[in-house]
């Protein structure tokens, strides 16, 4: 039936069938035991754009390999479940399944049926989880010095040992910065962003936010101290209509009125965050504004003027980390504004990679 169905299918017989699927699992083995430890080998992955990568890391191996065999695609799937669970011990996992499809194939060829063997790895995993339970000893989570024994650990079978050290430390702090008691870990709080222009061992950690994208006015201030940061999403910059529409003038006169009354509706609703940044900044504070939409270049030179850094069109979840991480709220109403909304920076830097 099964030919009859693809003729390209191969059949086989239940013995050869075994045989087919231990080869498959001892096959990934084969890839992935040079992977494993720190002395472990890099492996080179020819991309079909020709692009490079090299890894160590075995979720990384499987996810890339073309992998045909139902069975050898289950076991790769085994990688991506602990992966997503612990992160770490995607090799070890696959090659424990090989040896163990290893040791089947003997009893196989003695003639013990399949179902028994099934049996016995059943009743061998109930008891491992029994001991492991049994033996399992309480650690304290905040622990610096183990959290950094746990992720060295996993580090230095990715990377060459320097580098892995470096991110240890960074990795370590980064969830210990994050970190709020007895609430679950939001990992989307720490963000992995790649600069292009410098080595991996100038990598580091900013306690705060980075957002991709600095003032858009050279008179702009590069450094301040005491923030006042105020997150809007509205439009500093002359809208255009939402529906087909158009306006009709006569003369030079009336055109020139029609600009002065779309500069002076932008030109209101800055003086109305200036005016803002005057009644709640004190001595020796100032202002940022984040706007999820686009600023105009002549209210980007109202706000430099007043020694306000002005950022626009910056990213959704940039916003939402903003708000969470300063305080405040972000205003979807520029007439609304108190300085209840603000949220408050010790310090907030431009600094530009590269050119």
């Amino acid at each position: 039936a099964t030919q009859q169905l693809n003729p390209n299918a191969d059949v086989l017989k239940s013995g050869q069938a075994s045989l087919m699927n231990i080869n498959a699992a001892r096959g990934l083995q084969d890839v992935l035991k040079s992977n494993l430890g720190p002395k472990g080998t890099l492996k080179m992955l020819v991309g079909g754009a020709g692009d490079i990568k090299l890894t160590k890391d075995g979720n990384t191996l499987l996810h890339e390999m073309q992998i045909q065999n139902p069975t050898a695609c289950m076991i790769a799937r085994i990688a991506t479940a602990q992966d997503d669970i612990t992160g770490d011990g995607t090799t070890s996992a696959v090659l424990v399944v090989g040896e163990m499809m290893k040791q089947a194939e003997r009893h196989l060829s003695d003639g013990v049926h399949p179902r028994l063997l099934c049996e016995g790895i059943e009743l061998a995993k109930t008891s491992l989880l029994e001991y492991i339970d049994r033996t399992a000893l309480v650690k304290d989570c905040a622990d610096r010095d183990l959290l950094l024994q746990i992720a060295q650990c996993s580090l230095r079978t990715k990377m060459h040992r320097e580098l892995a050290d470096m991110f240890t430390a960074i990795c370590v702090d980064a969830v210990l910065t994050i970190r709020k008691p007895d609430t679950p870990l939001d990992l989307h709080m720490v963000e992995i962003m790649h600069m292009q222009h410098k080595a991996g061992t100038d990598s580091r950690l900013v306690k705060g936010l980075v957002l991709d994208h600095g003032g858009r006015h050279p008179g702009m201030p590069k450094q301040l101290s005491k923030a006042r940061v105020l997150t809007i999403n509205y439009d500093l910059e002359y809208m255009r209509s939402e529906v087909n529409s158009g306006f009709y003038y006569s003369n030079a006169e009336e055109r020139e009125k029609m600009v002065q009354a779309e500069r002076k509706w932008v030109d209101d609703k800055t003086k109305l965050i200036i005016d803002l940044k005057r009644k709640a900044c004190g001595e020796g504070e100032t202002m940022v504004v984040i706007n999820q939409k686009g600023i105009d270049p002549l209210a980007l030179d109202l706000l430099a003027k007043e020694g306000i850094l002005a950022l626009r069109r910056a990213k959704r979840r940039n916003m939402e980390r903003i708000t969470l991480a300063c305080g405040g709220e972000q205003v979807n109403s520029i007439d609304d504004m108190t300085p209840e909304v603000l949220g408050y920076a010790e310090e907030v830097s431009e600094q530009t990679l590269g050119e």
